[in-house]
């Protein structure tokens, strides 16, 4: 009786972790480059009573043992790359990966970290930079007499100058990928950072050695979708409403047991 109290709470400390998942999913679905991700669990450890296989007479065998587990534990909350809506925003200096990739920002620490948000700008300096300001690897410059800014679908940055009537490139875009993306770390501000499961970044030129393309005056919009996390809020209710009714029924169990002396 007392084990059932005790894995019934383990399912809903689960429950209340897939919901904090969801919940950080429903508040970034406006996030530019946003990924989603999703909560995974493990069953945990069983207690055998009686194995399978057991002699039951000189000659058979028991076939199905008896184990009782002792609830769920969180294994995993994995991030989903999959493909963001595109928005068109016209702006010249929002781009968009059609693809595998991220962008490559340099950290002020020297690091380089890595988004899908295309949202960038220009500083004082000429150089295209994100929203912190943080430049993106490798440094492009653009002149100050600047009449447009037009990006390639290969990343290629050329611009129409004050006076001329011919572009001029004044860079490439690179990208990176990896070959376990879900391995990379979250470090807010739509940045991530490699690890050693996500393995060292491999850069190229964009639409080639499977890295996307770019799209000029376009964002990635999050890859969250509503009406799916709805329907998985809705079902990690049920359940946690679902383990605090064994817990309820297990203490009524007890109580009916301590009051048979009565």
């Amino acid at each position: 009786m007392i084990r059932s109290l005790w894995t019934s709470a383990t399912g809903m400390q689960a429950q209340s972790m897939n919901l904090d998942v969801i919940s950080n999913n429903l508040a970034n679905v406006s996030t530019a480059g946003f990924k989603k991700s999703r909560a995974e669990f493990q069953d945990l450890l069983y207690e055998t009573i009686r194995p399978a296989g057991t002699p039951s007479s000189q000659d058979t065998e028991v076939p199905a043992g008896i184990q009782l587990g002792h609830g769920a534990r969180p294994s995993t909350v994995l991030k989903l790359f999959s493909q963001g809506d595109l928005e068109n925003t016209k702006n010249e200096l929002d781009l968009a990966i059609e693809g595998d990739g991220f962008f490559q920002i340099a950290l002020p620490n020297g690091e380089t970290a890595f988004t899908r948000d295309g949202g960038f700008k220009l500083d004082s300096e000429g150089r295209i930079v994100n929203a912190d300001g943080f430049a993106m690897e490798p440094e492009i410059s653009i002149p100050t007499d600047t009449i447009s800014i037009s990006v390639g679908m290969d990343g290629t940055v050329s611009v129409l100058q004050a006076g001329d009537t011919t572009p001029t490139e004044v860079g490439t875009i690179e990208l990176a990928r990896f070959v376990n993306p879900s391995g990379l770390i979250s470090m807010g501000k739509n940045l991530f950072i490699t690890s050693e499961a996500s393995g060292d970044e491999l850069t190229g030129t964009a639409g080639e050695d499977g890295l996307g393309t770019i799209a000029q005056g376009f964002l990635e919009m999050s890859n969250v979708s509503v009406v799916d996390e709805m329907v998985s809020m809705i079902t990690a209710q049920r359940a946690y409403e679902a383990n605090s009714k064994s817990i309820q029924t297990a203490d009524e169990m007890l109580a009916i047991a301590n009051n048979v002396k009565r």
